[in-house]
């Protein structure tokens, strides 16, 4: 076995180039002829004087045998790839189901190599033939190499979140998509990889429109509802690059970074319809009505429109007044949280929409004249529990403040000054604002010294103040004709909302985000949204048979499923490579039991190659 080098030349430029093969001798009845085992193309770039010492290790691969000197992990790692290469290139597939068959084989020369994971891979597959993603990148204009490199960039944000880097070493070296897509990710370089998410940019609206109508033809559900909300996340760098990175409020409290904003539309059965990224900075309120205009167009039968009896649910950051009012200019119905602070509720006028072990809720339905809307009033016991817990350790800590306060007007060298008294004061109740406005606070001064030389605080009368009572939240709509346990129903759509950001920024890598170009920003995000079409797909399935587990869950319990090749020295004097699926574990058989999907991913090949008594190629102990 040996490398060939073959000069060529172009034939648009003249150039002359070098293509590399692998080549072995076979004798055959006619004599010595050369068999190309393998094109290396023209990017092969090993130094020629290490050709031999790769001819001899690959051989030594094939022949199932162990490497006695492993200084040069690069020749290792060549040697490993193409090895496999050679080996697919002679396998013959075979069902999952293979029939009996016996060969003598030596136990002691088995081996195990190029272990890649495949269980998250194989679930993301099924969610890509569902939604159709493959055949709509070869219909965009994607060649079949591109449209691969896509499909592997998406899983990859899928099962191992990061930048385009670590997707192009996770697709090399540690995933086995590329045998469930029939593709060899060995060939392809970072470059193209950073390429094909602009490429999957620059198709965004017809991706957006594919994927929501295949997810309403699987799912069947009424575009009802639309919920929209907004998100943003930081990344590394300056930001001057970028013309949508501002400094603004950050809500994982990085204001040391730049931001981006991600503004998504989405129906009620949490599956996006329409996304855009703005600038960091933007006021959630003033996005609303850009985005809704932009998915109004009618131009043609797959756009993305809001059905003209669709209902806005958005919550209280977005529910502005200017908002609610353009809404109601333009025939939409909403369903919002209130800004009301004061919030009343009358028990006996309630109705309960939701009792079990852990939570009661009551609604209370009232018709407002002022504004033309229907106000619920719902209060949760369990809501009531959490802010009476907060209140009871912000009051706590309000006390003793206003305790050690008093406790050093009787000390020496200790605050008495009224001036100094009743500044200390408004620093505390600045701090516990919430609990300070239930007290009333009095000092009493001595006329000779002007000292304080007492100071009480009393609670109020619970009439005397004009809070609302504690796990009572207010929700307005237009809608006059819903009853309280649909409202209430609906509204909790919004918190299902909250559960998508949580699930792109921490389970789908939105965040932190390293590109710098305004471009290169917007298409990361945006393979993360497609990503997220995927991980929605698949816990809807779930969820309809009992599986309620997050993608991050999921993928701990499919995680360990590999596809292996094992070989062994056979007695006939060749070399068996058999590659095939381990055997997956109960945890993992009940998810692809729930999606109806087979239990062991890819097919079973094996490949028989005859081992070589003497190799043409050198085999020498590398010089160090």
């Amino acid at each position: 076995m040996y490398i060939r080098r073959t000069t060529n030349k172009s034939r648009k430029s003249g150039k002359q180039y070098f293509t590399y093969r692998l080549v072995q001798s076979v004798r055959s009845e006619n004599g010595v002829k050369q068999l190309t085992l393998l094109n290396l193309g023209a990017a092969f770039n090993l130094d020629r004087d290490k050709w031999p010492e790769l001819s001899a290790r690959i051989q030594e691969i094939l022949d199932g045998q162990g490497n006695l000197f492993v200084e040069q992990n690069t020749i290792e790692e060549m040697a490993q790839d193409l090895a496999s290469r050679i080996v697919l290139a002679q396998q013959t597939a075979e069902t999952n189901d293979i029939a009996s068959e016996y060969v003598d084989v030596d136990v002691n020369s088995l081996e195990m190599i190029r272990p890649r994971s495949i269980s998250v891979e194989h679930v993301a597959k099924m969610a890509l033939d569902d939604l159709k993603i493959p055949e709509l990148l070869l219909m965009s204009g994607f060649d079949p190499q591109q449209a691969a490199v896509a499909i592997g960039v998406i899983v990859g944000r899928m099962c191992q979140p990061g930048s385009e880097r670590a997707t192009h070493t996770w697709l090399q070296n540690v995933s086995g998509i590329g045998e469930l897509i029939d593709h060899e990710f060995s060939k392809t370089s970072q470059y193209q990889v950073y390429k094909i998410a602009d490429k999957l940019f620059d198709i965004k609206k017809e991706i957006e429109s594919h994927l929501f109508l295949q997810e309403k033809r699987l799912f069947g559900f009424e575009e009802t509802i639309t919920l929209y909300d907004l998100t943003n996340t930081y990344f590394e760098g300056t930001g001057k690059y970028n013309e949508n990175a501002k400094r603004g409020h950050s809500k994982e409290k990085r204001t040391d970074c730049p931001l981006v904003t991600l503004a998504m539309v989405l129906d009620s059965s949490g599956f996006p319809k329409k996304t855009e990224v703005l600038e960091g900075n933007v006021s959630e309120p003033s996005t609303l009505s850009k985005m809704i205009d932009k998915l109004e167009t009618k131009s043609d039968a797959n756009s993305l429109e809001i059905d003209s009896k669709a209902t806005i649910v958005m919550d209280a950051g977005i529910a502005s007044e200017e908002n609610i009012e353009w809404l109601k200019e333009n025939g939409y119905n909403y369903i919002v949280v209130s800004r009301k602070r004061h919030r009343e509720f009358n028990e006996d006028e309630a109705v309960i929409v939701k009792e079990d072990a852990n939570c009661i809720v009551k609604v209370q339905r009232v018709l407002s004249e002022e504004t033309d809307e229907v106000l619920f009033y719902c209060h949760s016991s369990q809501k009531e529990k959490k802010e009476q817990a907060i209140m009871d350790r912000f009051t706590q800590r309000f006390e003793e403040s206003m305790t050690k306060l008093e406790a050093g007007l009787h000390k020496k060298r200790c605050m008495k000054k009224n001036d100094k008294v009743m500044e200390k004061i408004g620093r505390i109740k600045q701090q516990y604002s919430n609990a300070a406005k239930h007290y009333k606070i009095t000092l009493t001064k001595d006329e000779k010294s002007g000292n304080v030389i007492k100071l009480v605080w009393e609670r109020k009368q619970e009439s005397d103040t004009k809070d609302s009572l504690p796990g009572v939240y207010c929700i307005r709509t237009s809608h006059k004709d819903l009853d309280e346990k649909v409202l209430w129903k609906t509204y909790t759509m919004l918190t299902d909302l909250e559960s998508v950001f949580r699930s792109l920024k921490s389970e789908l890598g939105l965040r932190p985000v390293y590109h710098q170009k305004t471009d290169r920003v917007t298409s990361h995000l945006f393979i993360t949204v497609i990503a997220y079409h995927l991980v929605h797909l698949i816990r809807t399935k779930l969820k309809a048979e009992g599986i309620t587990t997050s993608w991050s869950g999921l993928r701990k319990q499919l995680a360990g499923q590999s596809r292996i090749t094992v070989t062994m020295h056979c007695r006939d004097n060749t070399v068996l490579h058999i590659r095939k699926s381990t055997q997956p574990e109960p945890r993992q058989r009940e998810i692809y039991s729930a999606l109806n999907l087979k239990s062991h991913p890819g097919e079973v090949v094996k490949t028989k190659i005859e081992k070589t008594t003497k190799s043409s190629a050198i085999k020498e102990k590398p010089k160090l």
